[in-house]
């Protein structure tokens, strides 16, 4: 996965409380592949679009210059629901490296976590500031350095957030799961090795 050390991005404002999985990526596009080209499309799909297709205007994602994004400032509960990964893939694949937000559900964090997509814990008065600034100034932008753990609002004022160490270790790093394991490849090897002299018997031919 992608890794993440430092970005300054246009950042989005989402004036929402309790956003969920099926707001983000709605159940029917669910088993439609990853690999799909229309899969950015999925993204807030019937919050952007009318019942004709046509997008709403008013939907702060169809409004330039936040079309370019890449930074979501949302309210509480971002991401609850369900546990589709689907919510995070859609929103990776529309470039958006991460979501600031007061809290976020469980799973929906964790599985952020695993696609090179930041989720940062800001208190509900931070976030709030942040999105009065760039609803404000449309086309603000925000830094976040995972290494210092600070996002440096549009002022240039920074505010510090927490992160488990493991979990910032592997965003710096862009390992997945598989990655982390791979780490240990050379262990593998030498236990394999030392196995195969230990138990012949099992290797006879």
């Amino acid at each position: 996965m992608q890794a993440f050390t430092t970005v300054t991005a246009i950042a989005v404002p989402i004036d929402m409380v309790n956003v969920d999985t099926d707001q983000i990526i709605p159940v029917r596009f669910l088993p439609r592949p990853r690999t799909d080209p229309d899969y950015k499309t999925f993204l807030f799909h019937d919050l952007r679009l009318d019942k004709d297709g046509k997008e709403r205007p008013d939907f702060v994602m169809n409004r330039k210059p936040y079309r370019s994004g890449q930074i979501i400032v949302a309210d509480e509960n971002w991401g609850c629901g369900s546990s589709r990964e689907g919510a995070v893939w859609t929103l990776v694949a529309n470039g958006i490296r991460a979501v600031i937000a007061p809290s976020f559900g469980d799973i929906h964090f964790n599985n952020a976590m695993k696609n090179g997509m930041l989720p940062v814990r800001l208190s509900k008065q931070d976030c709030a500031t942040l999105r009065k600034q760039l609803n404000d100034k449309p086309g603000a932008e925000i830094t976040i350095d995972l290494a210092a753990q600070t996002v440096t609002g549009p002022d240039g004022k920074s505010y510090g957030f927490e992160m488990d160490p493991f979990a910032k270790y592997r965003m710096l790093n862009g390992l997945d799961d598989i990655d982390v394991t791979m780490e240990y490849e050379k262990e593998f090897e030498a236990f394999e090795q030392r196995y195969k002299k230990d138990a012949t018997w099992l290797f006879a031919e």
